[in-house]
């Protein structure tokens, strides 16, 4: 059995919250159809003409990739420019294309963390925030009987964390009274006599995100056929997700000896070194992509150099008076996470005992060669 597109595309936005991408990026499933079964997934860093022929060779129904091919809204589609004949190509071979970029940069195991965990950091914080979760309390009135259930409902549907701490409600006993009207089915009690209850008054915390979430799967956990509950904002907020991470090195080394580390950390060809290469390195900012405007943000953050692509010669100079040294491995060391999403989701579908594959894209690529 295979998984629907829908399912991989669930599965992925758990990975990569749709809700938590910087306003306005181009996400989301930009050209073909998710209802279809979805035996094999391509995982890709660009789509480009050599990737498309590659997921065709593979007979790929579905290719996750970072980069947006669809970057505004098209006036035509002339098949004989070069984006069209590649959308012909897609959609001939019945190829859907879903984008996660930003949302998957910031995400918990997503690209900026990847890139930190392949540097060895100790990660302790992010460059700049992009969303913070609102908090909201949930309060939910249940028969004592079905306690456990409806809080366990909540819990795994992504209510009750509080920091690092996660399952926290409170609790109180107490006697709810109703009168079942004609025409209702009571789960307690019969129609027109009035019923006293031993309730549970149960208070959690449910972030804005899931709010939904929590609330549908209370109300199938609860027995009664009207619920009584009640969500109130609060003036707390949740989570924080960031754009970079920032991190320390678990021993200092020289910055020409990190930018080795870098160069195998991402698998690239060289890289671009801006600083004084004895210069000793202990805590590093990392940022995939374009970090040329984060240069602040990493001194901010007192690193002694900043990982990041497409660094360009006013931002060099300004580093360097600045103090912090820059290593910049191309925007192209993104390609990281082709295998760790693929190995998430292959991961998260084995868990749904199904068929579908998911295969890292083997296709190169980099825009700019070294002579």
């Amino acid at each position: 059995m295979f998984a629907k597109g829908q399912t991989v595309i669930q599965l992925m936005e758990k990975l990569a919250p749709k809700h938590i991408a910087v306003p306005d990026d181009k996400i989301g499933l930009q050209l073909g159809s998710l209802r279809k079964d979805i035996r094999t997934v391509l995982v890709a860093l660009d789509v480009t003409d050599e990737v498309v022929d590659e997921a065709i060779r593979l007979q790929v129904e579905l290719i996750i990739a970072h980069h947006a091919i669809i970057y505004r809204p098209l006036a035509s589609l002339q098949t004989e420019t070069p984006a069209g004949r590649l959308y012909e190509k897609l959609i001939k071979n019945d190829i859907a294309v879903y984008i996660a970029h930003t949302n998957l940069d910031v995400a918990d195991g997503g690209v900026n963390d990847m890139m930190a965990k392949a540097l060895q950091l100790d990660v302790s914080g992010h460059l700049e925030d992009v969303h913070t979760d609102k908090l909201k309390k949930l309060v939910v009135f249940v028969p004592d009987s079905h306690q456990h259930q409806v809080r366990e409902a909540m819990f795994h549907a992504g209510a009750g964390w509080i920091g690092n701490y996660s399952s926290c409600s409170f609790n109180i006993p107490g006697t709810g009274t109703f009168l079942p009207k004609e025409g209702t089915n009571p789960y307690i009690g019969k129609a027109g006599k009035m019923e006293q209850v031993s309730e549970v008054r149960i208070e959690t915390i449910v972030p804005e995100s899931v709010e939904k979430k929590v609330v549908q799967s209370m109300l199938k956990a609860h027995p009664y056929e009207e619920v009584a509950y009640d969500l109130y904002p609060m003036d707390l907020n949740g989570r924080t997700f960031g754009l970079g991470r920032v991190g320390k090195l678990a021993q200092p080394v020289r910055l020409d000896a990190f930018a080795e580390l870098v160069k195998q950390a991402f698998d690239v060809p060289f890289v671009r070194v801006v600083g004084e290469l004895e210069r000793e390195i202990k805590k590093v900012a990392v940022l995939g992509g374009s970090g040329s405007r984060y240069v602040r943000h990493a001194i901010f953050a007192g690193a002694d150099v900043l990982v990041t692509g497409d660094i360009d010669y006013h931002t060099a100079q300004d580093a360097i008076a600045a103090g912090i040294a820059i290593i910049d491995p191309g925007h192209n060391a993104e390609k990281i996470l082709k295998k760790g999403v693929a190995e998430w989701l292959n991961a998260r579908l084995a868990e749904q005992k199904v068929d579908t594959r998911v295969v890292a894209s083997e296709v190169d690529t980099e825009t700019f060669k070294l002579l």
